[in-house]
């Protein structure tokens, strides 16, 4: 066995590696190749929403927190639009304006809270609106490149019973698709799954602060349109 031949297949780059594939396995490749850049569509959007969200949730706070009542905060609040806060507020908002026109003034505490947690709840949908992609694609992808490693291995298998000599020429080629589409695989699995983690804890931290604001909206709606 010479060294001629495995020299030859290293200096190969990845596309001349792929164009000597078979048709099965460019088509796992290209499989996981939509699953990545789906899923890098999805983190820099996720990136920018979420870098959004938090900036205009925290300049939307201080105004709320100086502001004298609801109608104020109400006036100013179309300039913190993107905020998650301000969606939750708008929930809240229209339905003091139910009671206040129904009785006068604000009697009905527990239809509040619950207006204001339906609020949270559909900002929460909205922001996890995505997440699931990237939970698949982490999950799924490994598996989808051990099926191009197996498919790999079957080919160098066959090559090598057709070449009758147990050769590093003959199984070759099989071993380097395999190995393309395991690397492949965890390439679109690993970003994946770290920023599911990411976005997981930056989802819980904007409901955490939407829950927090609907205990002020409720201090402040009982100190001036309260009993």
């Amino acid at each position: 066995m010479t060294l001629a031949a495995p020299a030859a297949w290293m200096q190969l780059d990845a596309w001349e590696l792929v164009a000597r594939s078979t048709p099965l396995t460019i088509a796992v490749l290209l499989i996981l190749l939509g699953f990545s850049v789906f899923s890098w569509t999805v983190i820099f959007s996720k990136w920018s929403g979420f870098r959004s969200a938090r900036a205009a949730d925290r300049r939307f706070l201080r105004a709320f927190r100086k502001a004298p009542g609801l109608e104020a905060v109400m006036v100013s609040s179309e300039q913190f639009r993107p905020a998650p806060l301000v969606a939750v507020f708008d929930f809240g908002y229209e339905e003091v304006e139910r009671q206040v026109k129904a009785r006068g003034r604000v009697g009905n505490r527990l239809a509040l809270e619950r207006t204001l947690q339906l609020g949270i709840s559909e900002e929460l949908s909205k922001l996890e609106r995505n997440m699931g992609w990237l939970a698949t694609t982490a999950s799924v992808t490994p598996f989808i490149g051990l099926f191009g490693t197996v498919l790999g291995i079957i080919r160098a298998f066959h090559d090598l019973g057709q070449q009758g000599s147990a050769s590093l020429r003959a199984v070759a080629p099989g071993i380097s698709e395999a190995l393309i589409a395991t690397a492949v695989g965890l390439a679109a699995a690993i970003p994946a799954a770290i920023f599911y983690n990411h976005f997981g804890s930056v989802i819980r931290e904007i409901g955490a602060r939407m829950d927090d604001f609907s205990l002020e909206f409720l201090n402040l709606t009982e100190r001036t349109l309260g009993e």
